[in-house]
């Protein structure tokens, strides 16, 4: 007669074989009460879309081993990875303004953490995994177009070394789910430094949980996350961080046209991370007033005003550490909004270091683009003269940038065709930036290769995106997700092969284009 506990073993130890990475669940383990212990849904034909071999790798995983049908069973949440001890995270958050006391992970799961192959914890979760205590009334699960768009958006920002979360994989569920017709059901397995929000702090402050919120910031606080200076105003250094890192955040979406469409105080991490796909989009025309996100009808996440946004987010994260910063509320009060409002002035040393990285106004000692030590007193005139002049004409915003290289090395008309009533003016101001990259005395043609390496060439344009979806939910046809997946992991050389990648969408097609959040 077999042994059954033989049997469970042998199966253990087949699951431990494709897991490789040990869990730590530092979360569950050091955060009781921010959290509800959950088990994902079974599906019933879960295939592997797309694995992220070179992540995996970074992970201590091995992609051979998660291809099989039972890795493919793990990334689906069918069977929960040896050590994993899954669990939907509790949070608040302001939607649109609007507080929600009680929002949460209705359709994802936290696994828990690993190390990384360079020591850095690594938050693992599940996306689709279906209904939790969260849910509000949704079904818990996603769509694989929505799925294939945070995985292909995910990498394209990973390549052009903007912090976000990534795909580990993407799995179809072998169901199909509602929306405003059947579609494909899928999960995505998420990285990340860190899940925890703004709202996460959110959740504890509005309940006045004092020990909670100050548990979640002593944990926050801890490695991997924002460092303070010393033992002194802990607290405060928390909050000062976490305006650093987010100011550069937006500033570099800001350089590449990136409008994140939901900036929802759940959806601002504290690890200064790029998250949540849903309604996000890429400037084409020049516009700041660009909004493409449905649900967003009066622009408040409008391109041009995610700083604005962002400042707004930290003050409500400012208010959840009142109480910890000091136990004078006015004192409190007073050190925190110092340090809220200094991100306008972080936001705006960011931005201008990302313009003059996007313009070649580097040093004259050759240290290259973005070193403020060589900033001249014409750099910032000459940028915003710039946006004006895009703007104008509506001109593409990234090939508005790129094409400034093919300037510097004697091709004008390439980058004066962009415009149309704003040529003659186009024209004096090329002069301008012309002369100050000569004044710095630098090699044009070493500045254009340095700008080609911040100015992206190839983006996840929406149309493009619309079209690989698409072609993979109505036709199973995965090679348009493939090919421009390629394409925007590899941003920045020009390729003959790749010309059409480059181009915006026709200008009647972007002026109706929407993008919604898959929910």
């Amino acid at each position: 007669m077999n042994d059954p506990g033989s049997a469970v073993a042998a199966s253990a130890a087949a699951a431990r074989a494709v897991w490789g990475a040990a869990f730590d669940n530092s979360y569950a383990r050091d955060l009781e009460g921010a959290y509800v212990a959950w088990t994902p849904q079974a599906w019933p034909r879960p295939t592997l879309v797309r694995l992220n071999g070179g992540l995996a790798e970074e992970l201590g995983l091995s992609p051979a081993a998660l291809a099989t049908a039972e890795g493919v069973a793990m990334l689906a949440g069918n069977v929960v990875p040896p050590g994993a001890q899954p669990l939907a995270q509790t949070y608040a958050g302001h939607q649109f303004g609007g507080l929600s006391p009680q929002l949460g992970d209705g359709r994802a799961l936290l696994l828990g953490e690993v190390i990384d192959r360079y020591g850095q914890r690594r938050d693992i979760a599940l996306k689709g995994s279906g209904r939790t205590p969260f849910s509000r009334g949704g079904d818990g699960r996603a769509a694989l177009g929505p799925v294939l768009r945070e995985y292909l958006v995910g990498e394209a920002m990973h390549a052009m070394g903007i912090p976000t979360t990534r795909a580990l994989a993407a799995v179809t569920t072998g169901d199909t789910v509602q929306r405003d017709r059947r579609l494909p059901g899928a999960v995505l397995t998420r990285v990340a430094a860190s899940h925890i929000r703004v709202g996460t702090f959110q959740f504890f402050a509005i309940r006045h949980d004092a020990a909670s919120l100050r548990r979640l910031a002593d944990y926050t606080i801890a490695p991997p996350y924002p460092q303070p200076a010393g033992d002194t105003h802990r607290y405060l250094e928390l909050l000062r961080a976490v305006s650093r890192r987010q100011a550069r955040l937006v500033a570099r979406w800001m350089g590449i046209g990136f409008i994140h469409g939901v900036m929802n105080t759940d959806n601002m991490t504290v690890s200064g991370e790029t998250i949540d796909y849903g309604p996000c989009a890429f400037i084409e025309g020049y516009d700041p007033a660009t909004v493409f996100s449905s649900i967003d009808t009066g622009g408040r996440y409008a391109y041009g005003n995610q700083p604005g946004i962002a400042q707004w987010n930290l003050a409500r994260f400012a208010e959840c550490l009142l109480p910890l910063i000091d136990d004078d509320a006015d004192r409190a009060v007073e050190r925190a909004t110092t340090v809220v409002r200094e991100f306008a002035s972080l936001y705006e040393s960011a931005w201008r270091e990302v313009l003059r990285a996007k313009l070649g106004l580097g040093s004259a000692d050759g240290d290259g683009p973005g070193d403020d030590g060589g900033a001249a007193p014409d750099d910032g005139a000459l940028a915003d003269e710039l946006l004006v002049l895009l703007a104008r004409d509506r001109v593409d915003f990234t090939l508005g940038f790129r094409d400034l290289s093919a300037a510097l090395r004697g091709d004008d008309d390439r980058w004066l065709g962009r415009f149309a009533s704003a040529r003659t003016d186009a024209q004096a101001w090329l002069s301008r930036w012309q002369a100050q990259i000569g004044s710095a005395g630098r090699n044009p043609d070493a500045v254009a290769s340095a700008m080609e390496l911040v100015n992206p060439l190839y983006i996840p344009r929406n149309h493009q995106v619309e079209a690989a979806l698409a072609a993979a939910t109505d036709h199973d046809d995965l090679a348009p997700f493939e090919r421009l997946l390629a394409v925007v992991a590899d941003p920045y050389a020009e390729r003959a092969a790749d010309a059409a990648y480059a181009e915006p969408a026709p200008a009647e097609q972007t002026a109706c284009y929407q993008t919604f959040c898959g929910t």
